[in-house]
């Protein structure tokens, strides 16, 4: 198991972004990730548009993960809709 910082940007829409959320949440338990910590960084403006949006909410989390997980995270978060970016970051000790 690794530790990895995640970083995820949904649309603005309340019910987008606790729909998206929802759906990031159960994959990690489905994978049984451990969540170390979980952070709302609220509504931000974006620098440039994505999926035609100007705005995103923002989420943080650092957990511990299979580097097999994460990859099959990279396939399935793509294809979420509430979701406009995301990024794993390998995170050092």
């Amino acid at each position: 198991m690794r530790n990895y910082e995640f970083t995820v940007i949904f649309d603005s829409n309340e019910e987008m972004t606790a729909k998206g959320l929802e759906l990031i949440l159960s994959e990690f338990s489905a994978a049984k990730v451990e969540i170390i910590k979980q952070d709302d960084m609220g509504v931000r403006n974006l620098a440039y548009l994505i999926k035609k949006q100007d705005k995103g909410h923002y989420f943080y989390f650092e957990l511990k993960a299979d580097p097999a997980t994460i990859n099959g995270f990279n396939n399935s978060f793509k294809l979420m809709s509430p979701v406009l970016k995301f990024l794993f970051v390998n995170k050092e000790k």
